[in-house]
């Protein structure tokens, strides 16, 4: 089985091609794009000589780009009005470099208890207003699983649109469009909204296409190294094989590398490679 990490610590500090000789250095056979930051590619000038080197890198260490993550954050008005009108460049970066899915974060839009249904209509348009665009570029949408603070006492994480793993399933089959779509399940967002991650994993079944794989305590989204926290990864690794997962083992746990020196990012990069290959070794043993 593949396993995978994300762009998004190495990036910014080292220039999206430097952190990917890290990340194939460090051993990782495939790489996840972060396309969080508007100022660098795929959101450059120059994103198609990018995408260019960076495929040639690649296919010369036998590596593959499996998936991305679309840019996202700063409230509703930030995503629907700044974030949302740069899918089209990202779904063309993800198509130059073959990239298989692109995790596109539902719309959020204040509180979601007692507004399930206006919600999750809200997001069958939204994300069927993009479905020409991926097939367009060869890429299949993924759709996570997101939580919220508590409305009122601003502390508590709670369910939003997606987080019943139900809801989840709903969505997809809703869409019914296989073509475009698949399910990206954040490990660690079923935990913080007081689920375990292998029920999560056996309900929604077959229709998971690619994961966000990071360790919580249950409270705090901590987006930390397998193994530091609180999540069961045997019982994760057991149930990914009952349903037949292939996707790849993709890590998005770079707050591990918090406090570590510049020195020490390269270490720390094959270490947590190393982890994220034993979780994928796991998954293959358990089948």
């Amino acid at each position: 089985m593949l396993f995978s990490t994300q762009t998004e610590f190495l990036a910014p500090r080292y220039g999206l091609e430097a952190a990917v000789d890290m990340l194939i250095e460090a051993g990782y056979p495939a790489i996840d794009i972060s396309m969080f930051k508007t100022d660098m590619p795929p959101f450059t000038d120059d994103y198609r000589e990018v995408a260019a080197r960076l495929l040639e890198k690649a296919n010369a260490k036998g590596v593959k780009f499996i998936q991305a993550h679309a840019p996202f954050g700063g409230g509703y008005k930030r995503y629907t009005e700044e974030l949302i009108p740069l899918l089209p460049r990202a779904f063309e970066f993800c198509g130059l470099l073959g990239i298989e899915n692109i995790v596109v974060h539902p719309i959020q839009n204040g509180r979601y208890y007692g507004r399930e249904k206006e919600l999750f209509d809200m997001n069958v348009e939204f994300y069927r207003s993009l479905a020409p665009l991926a097939k367009k570029h060869g890429v299949k949408i993924a759709i996570e699983n997101m939580w919220q603070w508590h409305p009122v006492n601003r502390t508590q994480i709670i369910d939003d649109i997606c987080a019943p793993p139900e809801e989840l399933a709903a969505m997809y089959d809703t869409l019914a469009d296989p073509e475009a779509f698949t399910v990206c399940l954040d490990i660690g967002h079923v935990a913080l909204c007081g689920r375990e991650p292998e029920a999560a994993i056996r309900t929604i079944g077959s229709r998971i296409g690619c994961l966000h794989v990071h360790d919580v305590n249950y409270r705090e989204d901590l987006h930390t190294l397998p193994g530091v926290s609180k999540i069961n990864w045997d019982n994760v690794c057991r149930a990914l094989a009952e349903i037949g997962y292939s996707g790849s083992i993709n890590l998005e746990a770079d707050a591990f590398y918090y406090g570590f020196l510049p020195e020490q990012h390269k270490i720390v990069t094959r270490f947590m490679a190393d982890t994220t290959r034993i979780l994928a070794e796991k998954v293959d043993f358990y089948r």
